[in-house]
């Protein structure tokens, strides 16, 4: 069954506003029952970092059907630079911290996600 187009902008468009409430409740310093149980798992953050824009890389290169530039798909690179430019924000806010690790962590999620999206795209044309 082939996606619609409306499925294509639907899913991802979803779920970059649910990445943004968060990101947006992370910089007002205004945490929830979520952000605490995220907090008592060891690494908790950097999980969530990986989960979250490897959901998102996922949705994106589905919402783009795996269009490539230099054999890269678009939407690994549009999560790869929205999560640079988001973790480098958190330089101006006091409720946050810049880590690198967060960045590696994000960066391993899109790239893993990518992985995923590429072989599933592969299994369904065969």
């Amino acid at each position: 069954m082939k996606p619609t187009r409306l499925k294509r902008i639907l899913y991802p468009a979803s779920f970059f506003a649910v990445l943004l409430a968060i990101i947006y409740k992370a910089d007002t310093a205004n945490y929830n029952f979520a952000f605490h149980v995220v907090g008592m798992i060891p690494y908790g953050d950097k999980i969530a970092h990986a989960i979250l824009y490897g959901i998102m890389a996922y949705l994106l290169n589905y919402g783009l059907n795996g269009k490539r530039w230099f054999r890269i798909e678009i939407g690994m690179l549009l999560v790869m630079s929205f999560a640079f430019v988001e973790e480098v924000s958190q330089l101006y806010f006091p409720s946050r911290t810049f880590d690198w690790f967060d960045i590696a962590a994000d960066v391993v999620g899109v790239i893993l996600a990518t992985v995923i999206y590429r072989i599933l795209k592969k299994n369904e044309k065969a």
